[in-house]
């Protein structure tokens, strides 16, 4: 039996929909305007720059951009193209690869960076209250997991 949506989560669903559909492309929109960047690409350079030596495993990093790990190996070539980011096999297993933010990668996200936080303020968390914020970091957080745990459980 299908378990339809009444009118209240409807509403909301649709709302949820339509952020999922104008956010994305409106931060891609900026970062290509203003720094020749997908929001994928800024996220994958952020996340390296904020861990040890802007090195992580391509797995781990995969996991924290929320992407699978062939999108994330397609970008990280792209990335690895422009000079930003490096790949190398792990020093203790050479099963894993590591990849690397560069020197001129960081740059890059550096310059980045004022645009693209500007743009997600103006666009997010302007029109909110610090209550505000905390549900939506608690809502994000359920659906993410949500989400996931979806993902392990599909059959091949």
């Amino acid at each position: 039996m299908t378990r339809w949506l009444d009118d209240e989560e409807l509403q909301a669903w649709l709302g949820l929909a339509g952020v999922m559909l104008k956010l994305g492309p409106a931060l891609d929109s900026q970062l290509q305007r203003d720094s020749d960047l997908t929001h994928f690409d800024y996220l994958v350079l952020a996340m390296l720059s904020e861990h040890d030596d802007r090195t992580m495993r391509m797995s781990q990093l995969a996991n924290r951009t929320n992407a699978s790990l062939s999108r994330l190996s397609h970008v990280v070539k792209k990335l690895e193209e422009r000079g930003w980011v490096v790949r190398s096999p792990c020093e203790s297993s050479r099963r894993v690869t590591m990849a690397t933010l560069t020197d001129d990668g960081y740059d890059v996200l550096v310059k980045a960076a004022p645009g693209h936080v500007e743009t997600v303020r103006s666009l997010v968390f302007d029109g909110l209250t610090p209550a505000d914020v905390r549900h939506l970091e608690k809502i994000a957080g359920n659906i993410l997991t949500r989400v996931e745990a979806s993902r392990l459980t599909r059959p091949c």
